[in-house]
């Protein structure tokens, strides 16, 4: 396994079993304490795994593995092998999971609060597991494979792959159960965004002005910000200048916005959503 992940020093990939392992076992306790025992289930394969669970007397754990492995081994050259060691480490601990919390008693049978819950757990698992370069779904794996071959954005294969999903949870479990699987599913995807990306987020600003020195001058000064010029040409007036771009993060946008607006009230600004920001000496502190 140190081989397949010679890239990565001791720590990190100490850090990196850490946290799939704790992401695996939390996607586990969700789904076995508070999903499952409510006929409520995830998207993705482990949505089907809970249904063939249900209609045959396999338990969840040996289909969270089985169903998964076989898309894992597909798209492994797709997918490269450090990602498919920690996909299929990620899956296996999962599994054993369920399996041994199979026979334990549900945390809830109030089927709003095993939703609340179980979508939250759900979505820190999987949230952790992916930021630390793993995953526990092999339907993210299939719907790139089809992405290759089908042109089609990745995230609207999997929004495909879950609709139908819950229509067939629908007539096993009955729609009731399907609208709530739904609302569990959004609450999982919003908290997964959360532990991947952070609270703290990132935004990155190009500012174009032909007082570009100044400007990058009073951000350096007065935000403790590094700047970069890019070289730009105007597009309407045929002149050569200088756009500025740097990254902040979200507390410190409005106290740039004035910075910039006090070396010059015309000055164009773009700002954009940065899902992570590494290097450079940026720190996501709070504002100078």
């Amino acid at each position: 396994m140190a081989k397949a992940h010679k890239g990565l020093s001791k720590t990190e990939l100490f850090k990196r079993f850490i946290f799939i392992t704790i992401g695996s076992i939390l996607m586990g306790v969700a789904l076995e304490l508070f999903l499952v025992p409510n006929s409520v289930i995830d998207g993705g394969i482990a949505g089907i795994s809970i249904m063939l669970a249900y209609l045959t007397p396999l338990p969840l754990g040996v289909y969270l593995f089985l169903v998964n492995v076989p898309f894992l081994i597909l798209g492994y050259k797709q997918i490269g092998k450090t990602f498919a060691i920690s996909t299929l480490y990620g899956i296996i601990v999962m599994s054993i999971t369920t399996q041994m919390l199979h026979h334990v008693e549900a945390f809830t049978e109030e089927k709003l609060l095993a939703v609340l819950f179980g979508g939250l757990i759900l979505g820190a698992g999987v949230g952790l597991t992916i930021r630390f370069g793993g995953s526990l779904d092999g339907v993210e794996i299939v719907s790139i494979l089809i992405s290759k071959k089908l042109r089609m954005p990745v995230g609207q294969i999997i929004m495909i792959f879950n609709v139908v999903i819950f229509i067939f949870a629908g007539f096993v479990y009955g729609w009731d159960s399907a609208m709530y699987s739904m609302f569990t599913y959004y609450i999982a995807i919003k908290l997964i965004d959360i532990v991947v990306e952070g609270l703290d987020e990132s935004k990155s600003v190009t500012i174009i002005s032909s007082e570009y020195e100044e400007i990058s001058q009073a951000i350096i000064d007065r935000l403790g910000r590094t700047t970069t010029f890019i070289k730009a040409r105007g597009g309407y007036s045929k002149e050569d200048t200088q756009m500025i771009y740097c990254v902040v993060s979200r507390l410190e946008v409005a106290k740039l916005k004035s910075i910039v607006q006090s070396v010059d009230g015309s000055a164009f600004i773009a700002i954009e959503h940065v899902s992570d920001v590494m290097g450079g000496g940026f720190s996501k502190g709070s504002i100078h």
